[in-house]
């Protein structure tokens, strides 16, 4: 495959930045996007032009580091999949692809493809732990827990943290994140302990960031590879209210 790609190239956080476009030749449909990514780069370097900047780590969908959004889509066309398990075959030879970095007024661009998303880190630091004694571990049926909990805890436990939530919505909201990591411990017995002060306090963590409110547009959840659903963001909701009125 052929392909030119348009790649949003900023020097650093100050600097301006724009769109440059790179034509990337004899790409196979099988690569990853990130390969066809490392391709032009080994293109770039050879060249003497400073390679694009873009966050990877695992390359399996699970870490949640890559964040590109591709033809203005958080992690390209493909749904319930990150950028790493992009595969080029989902686009055609000849094709013009946008890359650019997540937009969010809480993600400031690093440089080219790389932005800081150290707000969601905040936000878990506020709330997102359980207490729990020291010693050894507890005996695993110790504490029984239903079937349609666990399965519901596990769902939303399933978030990377990979920020393409924020990136999709038009408000810049971190809801759909915010409210998995509180749903994955309140539906569990030990998280219960915390379960007000943790709604309240993530959430407070979550405004002093800069993240913007949710309207409920649903983006997110399109856009969300691994699919968590929007119904968390009314849970959240509602843990919010009973929160504040026994507070």
């Amino acid at each position: 495959m052929d392909i030119k790609v348009r790649v949003w190239r900023q020097a650093g956080p100050s600097a301006a930045g724009k769109m440059v476009t790179y034509d990337v030749k004899g790409i196979s449909p099988d690569a990853s996007f990130l390969e066809m990514i490392d391709v032009l780069n080994e293109t770039l370097i050879l060249g003497g032009d400073d390679p694009i900047a873009f966050d990877h780590d695992c390359r399996e969908g699970i870490c949640g580091a890559c964040s590109m959004v591709i033809n203005g889509v958080a992690h390209g066309p493909e749904k319930a999949t990150t950028t790493c398990q992009l595969h080029m075959r989902k686009f055609s030879d000849g094709d013009v692809i946008d890359v650019e970095p997540w937009r969010a007024a809480a993600f400031p661009v690093i440089k080219d493809l790389v932005v800081d998303r150290s707000a969601f880190d905040k936000i878990i630091q506020a709330g997102g732990y359980i207490t729990a004694p020291t010693g050894t571990a507890p005996d695993a049926h110790a504490t029984p827990v239903p079937k349609k909990d666990a399965d519901a805890a596990f769902e939303a436990a399933t978030c990377i943290g990979c920020g393409a939530c924020v990136a999709a919505c038009p408000n810049g909201s971190s809801m759909l994140f915010t409210a998995a990591k509180i749903a994955h411990l309140g539906l569990m017995p030990q998280g219960q302990p915390e379960r007000d002060s943790r709604v309240i306090d993530m959430l407070q963590a979550q405004d002093d960031a800069g993240f913007g409110g949710c309207t409920n547009a649903g983006e997110c959840t399109t856009v969300c590879p691994k699919g968590i659903p929007l119904s968390l963001i009314g849970r959240l909701n509602s843990d919010y209210r009973k929160a504040i009125t026994t507070r």
